[in-house]
């Protein structure tokens, strides 16, 4: 009997075991990792697009118009979303001497009144009469022009007294410019101020003269003219007494800043 030749063993077992390893690859794909993530990867989208919708109407914030007091100027900012007041703050409201501890105590309270009316018909606080009356003024201001930003016929709304469309959307938007270094001889004045709706809603000045006797001139003045240029709506104002190289530099950099308003 003739034994089998060695080579043919190897060549067998060698068969074997390709016959096995392809017999293993053809059972692995159903279980390959990339053929399931390739399943759950179009599901994120789908969530990105649900998030990425359009914000609710009526929300942002809006200045209402300076209300002149005798002891100073009242401006109300409301933040509003969804057509609710959120959040209610004074912007300008009367300093200086017993105007400070009327606004500390009444201004917290006509804030919180604003939020709770959701409307300027709030009633007034016990010993702050002016302070109150200006308030719920601009804040009736501010309240109309979230009303009017909130709707569709905001420009119609806006435009009804100049009788152009085109010109209310530009009323709604409120831009901020400042005016040239004005120098004096006790140190540079440079005027910022708030515009919307062709209006100065609110000045501020970004230098003013300062140290020794120019801080007190300076803490007593700037205030007055600021709320001298919201009222006058110009750089037509008095000079305040007491200061007139501040009061001269004011007025020369409030106007750089009208004129690059447009005003």
């Amino acid at each position: 009997m003739r034994k089998s030749h060695p080579i043919r063993r190897v060549v067998l077992a060698t068969a074997a075991t390709v016959s096995g390893v392809v017999l293993l690859l053809s059972l692995k794909p159903s279980s390959d990792p990339a053929s399931a993530a390739g399943g759950a990867a179009p599901q994120p989208p789908a969530q990105e697009s649900v998030q990425g919708g359009a914000q609710p109407a009526g929300s942002g914030s809006v200045t209402g118009d300076a209300a002149q007091t005798q002891y100073g100027a009242v401006q109300v900012r409301l933040t509003v979303a969804g057509g609710k007041i959120t959040k209610a703050e004074t912007v300008q409201a009367p300093k200086g001497g017993k105007s400070d501890q009327i606004t500390a105590d009444a201004v917290p309270k006509l804030n919180q009144a604003a939020v709770a009316a959701q409307g300027a018909e709030i009633d007034a606080v016990s010993g702050a009469t002016y302070t109150s009356a200006g308030y719920k003024q601009s804040l009736q201001s501010a309240v109309d022009k979230a009303k009017a930003a909130a709707g569709s016929g905001a420009s119609q709304d806006q435009g009804s007294g100049s009788g152009s469309g085109s010109g209310s959307g530009n009323a709604q938007a409120a831009r901020t410019v400042t005016g040239s270094v004005s120098q004096t001889q006790y140190g540079p004045v440079q005027v910022r101020i708030t515009v919307s709706g062709g209006k100065i809603t609110k000045a501020e000045a970004v230098q003013a003269p300062k140290g020794g006797e120019s801080d007190q001139k300076t803490a007593l003045s700037i205030p007055q003219l600021n709320q001298a240029a919201v009222a006058a709506g110009s750089a037509d104002i008095d000079s305040v007494s007491g200061a007139t190289y501040t009061s001269t530099a004011y007025k020369e950099s409030l106007q750089a800043a009208l004129d690059q308003a447009g005003g």
